[in-house]
């Protein structure tokens, strides 16, 4: 009874495997063709399997793959880029996954996947453009390049992140020089455009004042004249303060206003 018991428990042992949460089980029948494809994997929680099969745990949440690597630009300079890849196995495919990749299916498929990609997409621009305006543009285009590759490796891509990219430091002490010259560069034009509008204003203000000052001297006669001053007079004789006013007596028969008070 005691060996019965003790055999009872080694197969009930055997013959029970728990799935945890954001894993699969891929079930492997030694004596039913092995791998189990044409099945959807083992679900989360308690089963029982018989004791002479195997289950293979996959996690298939999304994992992070950090990758350092060193590539060549369009001009043959060394590289260091630093990327970060999310992905996660396509959970009806597990199967397919464990039978054709293996569980090393990171180092033999990903990996591999995401060196080339990096290589193929640096490889198109220069240093200044990794360096300054083409981040966005690479990080997208690695992460294209990366899932045409995975295509039909049972995994899913999610994102590709550049986290940094590291020139050589004469390169890069070279290209914040280029750069900081392209900057005074440009604030010089901007200010000697903003020189030459500011003179051109005041060619064209210079311009309408003489213009102004022509239609005004062509319209001014002695008559004209002679009406403004017999205007001003009156305005001045209703004034408190005391003053003599000569009439006639001025230049050209404007009146002449004596006393300051």
């Amino acid at each position: 009874m005691i060996i019965g018991i003790i055999f009872l428990i080694i197969f009930i042992a055997k013959s029970t495997i728990t799935i945890g949460s954001g894993q699969a089980g891929v079930l492997y029948k030694t004596f039913g063709g092995g791998v189990v494809t044409d099945e959807s994997p083992l679900g989360e929680g308690f089963h029982l399997v018989a004791p002479w099969n195997d289950v293979f745990v996959y996690e298939v949440r999304q994992q992070e793959l950090s990758e350092e690597m060193q590539v060549l630009s369009s001009n043959g300079l060394e590289i260091k880029l630093d990327a970060t890849a999310w992905f996660h196995p396509q959970y009806e495919n597990t199967g397919k996954l464990h039978q054709e990749k293996g569980e090393n299916y990171i180092e033999r498929v990903i990996r591999p996947a995401i060196r080339s990609a990096a290589r193929s997409v640096v490889g198109r621009y220069t240093p200044e453009q990794l360096y300054s305006t083409k981040r966005d543009a690479i990080q997208d285009e690695i992460f294209t390049e990366t899932k045409k590759i995975l295509a039909g490796q049972y995994v899913q891509l999610n994102e590709v992140l550049v986290r940094d990219v590291t020139l050589p430091a004469t390169i890069k002490s070279a290209i914040e020089t280029k750069l900081k010259q392209e900057q005074e560069s440009l604030e010089y034009e901007f200010r000697l455009e903003k020189a030459q509008k500011e003179a051109e204003r005041q060619r064209i203000e210079a311009e309408g004042k003489a213009r102004a000052n022509q239609i005004l001297s062509a319209s001014l006669t002695d008559k004209i004249l002679q009406e403004k001053g017999i205007q001003a007079t009156l305005e001045l004789s209703k004034s408190q303060n005391s003053k003599v006013i000569v009439i006639g007596s001025g230049k050209d028969g404007m009146p002449i206003i004596l006393g300051n008070q």
